[in-house]
């Protein structure tokens, strides 16, 4: 048999060739090109948006304390990743860097489920942000209307709960609010 010469090491410089119609990441090491989300997708992560926005980073009828980005770059050691919302409390980032990509570690991310990513992100991806010490973990599934809440406890996800349909949920780090999953996925 011969043996495969070792694999190279994805680089910065590789996401850069990609083109503009996918999302790329690098998760230890290793290039990832998932196409751009479907409208469903891109949806329910603009529509949970703007329900956090208010209440959380601008403290309109919430608590504030949040800085809260849509689709950031995350610069974690040899990983880049592009989470679909991602969260930081002000006390750990008072201001937005100057930056492309952000090297301190959110304490929320959303990642919003599509078929070509849900592999990558339910797997490596998440045992990247059990490294890092990301905080608070959720999955949406838009198709299944499913939520799912994670909270990194000694380094791995406990689920906090599984949330469905038009169920009102309070789900960590956002529970003073009463998020109506069915305005979510509302089409």
């Amino acid at each position: 048999m011969s043996e495969q010469p070792p694999r190279r090491e994805a680089t910065y410089e590789d996401l850069e060739k990609l083109p503009p119609e996918v999302i790329g990441e690098l998760v230890d090491g290793e290039l990832f090109a998932s196409p751009r989300p479907a409208m469903k997708h891109s949806r329910v992560t603009i529509v949970l948006s703007g329900k956090l926005m208010d209440p959380f980073d601008h403290g309109t009828g919430g608590p504030g304390g949040w800085l809260l980005l849509y689709e950031p770059e995350l610069h974690l050691r040899r990983n880049v990743l592009v989470p679909d919302l991602a969260g930081w409390r002000r006390e750990r980032m008072p201001e937005l860097p100057d930056t492309v990509g952000a090297t301190l570690a959110p304490d929320w991310v959303c990642e919003v489920l599509s078929p070509s990513t849900m592999k990558l992100d339910r797997g490596r991806k998440m045992g990247v942000y059990a490294r890092e010490g990301v905080k608070h973990l959720w999955l949406m599934d838009p198709v299944a209307q499913l939520l799912e809440v994670y909270r990194l406890e000694g380094g791995r996800w406990l689920l906090l709960g599984t949330h469905e349909g038009n169920a009102t949920v309070r789900a960590e780090p956002f529970e003073v609010l009463d998020l109506e999953l069915g305005a979510v996925w509302a089409r």
